[in-house]
């Protein structure tokens, strides 16, 4: 399936804002891939499926999780999470993507992840900074692009753990370990 009719079966998947978004996410994702050499193919592939699952039915998300012996964790958190490793499936299943990297790159927008590629790490970002955004502090986050992916990350998956803790929301462990292996990056000497 190629990308325009991949756009266009989202589309009809989502209402028109949450489309909109998608939308800004392809084109931060693909900004994002061309300034850090990453293949921006992939991640136009992986910015439009990124949110597929976001408004399917909860109770089918979980069989989805269940039966597909997805981490047992994520339903002991809160809903939201569970459309990105079930959009991850519908991106395989559904429209046919192979690529590992694509398909982790869905799996893990919403969380993070420790040891992630350039690829989901431009994805992550883009769908936290596109220009619908208007929180407080994207535009910091944004302006970071000329520290590099590694800084950009970093301060994306902070600002987003402490978005959740300042709700008192309970935060994935995925992103914590995320957060966690950048910070021990930086202590580490290049050889």
């Amino acid at each position: 399936m190629d990308h325009n009719q991949m756009l266009q079966t989202v589309k009809e998947r989502l209402p028109e804002k949450r489309y909109l978004h998608v939308l800004g996410v392809v084109d931060t994702a693909v900004d994002l891939a061309k300034e850090f050499s990453v293949s921006e193919s992939k991640a136009k592939t992986a910015a439009i499926l990124h949110d597929v699952a976001k408004f399917s039915d909860r109770d089918w998300m979980k069989s989805i999780i269940v039966s597909e012996n997805m981490d047992p964790l994520l339903l002991e958190y809160h809903a939201e999470l569970w459309h990105a490793p079930v959009g991850a499936y519908l991106a395989k299943t559904e429209f046919g993507v192979e690529d590992e990297d694509v398909l982790n790159a869905i799996r893990y927008h919403t969380t993070g992840r420790e040891n992630m590629s350039d690829l989901e790490k431009v994805v992550y970002i883009a769908d936290l900074v596109e220009p619908s955004r208007k929180f407080s502090g994207v535009e910091e986050l944004r302006q970071l692009k000329e520290q590099g992916l590694d800084v950009m990350m970093e301060a994306s998956v902070k600002h987003s753990i402490e978005f959740l803790e300042s709700k008192n929301q309970p935060v994935f462990p995925d992103s914590l370990k995320c957060f966690k292996y950048f910070v021990q990056q930086k202590g580490k000497v290049k050889e």
